[in-house]
């Protein structure tokens, strides 16, 4: 038994290592997007890559000709916005291109336009009506369209920069 499972994981070793080879600088490109980190200095996106890198190799033996990069890719996602969503910050979070947009903003675009995620399937993994997610590209597409215009204008309340939810501001009673 122990020389089928050391040859297992060595196999599996193998495999995991040409697939990370293979995606892990497009995984990594969009975990900056996803962070709006510059691509020479990401290092909380290399940190969500490799907590999703792990979970995916966690999960390896059971991907059963499921496609390793859609799942790192659905694990990077969730584990994005589940950061994103318990460590709110007022303001943009990095530098980088899409710096100005809210994270749900970052994650749809990305995944809508850059991944060329349908938009079904960009709602279903988000927990989203379709009509929401193609309200959020729109709103992205047009801050980033237009940087001098403000980005707060045609978001709801409680996702305006700077509103903590509960809060004064997110309920539109002022600052």
């Amino acid at each position: 038994m122990g020389k089928r499972r050391a040859a297992r994981d060595e196999r599996r070793t193998r495999e995991f290592a040409a697939f990370v080879a293979g995606a892990g600088g497009r995984l990594l490109h969009v975990a900056a997007l996803l962070t709006a980190e510059p691509p020479q200095r990401c290092v909380t996106a290399e940190r969500l890559l490799t907590a999703a890198l792990a979970g995916t190799y966690a999960r390896w033996d059971q991907l059963r000709g499921e496609d390793p990069y859609e799942r790192t890719r659905q694990e990077l996602t969730a584990r994005f916005a589940h950061s994103a969503w318990r460590h709110r910050r007022p303001g943009p979070l990095g530098h980088g291109p899409l710096a100005a947009l809210t994270p749900q903003e970052r994650l749809v675009l990305v995944l809508r336009l850059h991944e060329g995620v349908a938009e079904e399937v960009t709602a279903a993994t988000l927990g989203l009506p379709p009509d929401r997610v193609r309200a959020v590209c729109a709103r992205a597409i047009a801050v980033l369209r237009d940087p001098d215009r403000d980005p707060d204008r045609d978001r709801p309340r409680d996702q305006r920069a700077g509103a903590v939810p509960g809060s004064r501001a997110a309920e539109g009673r002022g600052p």
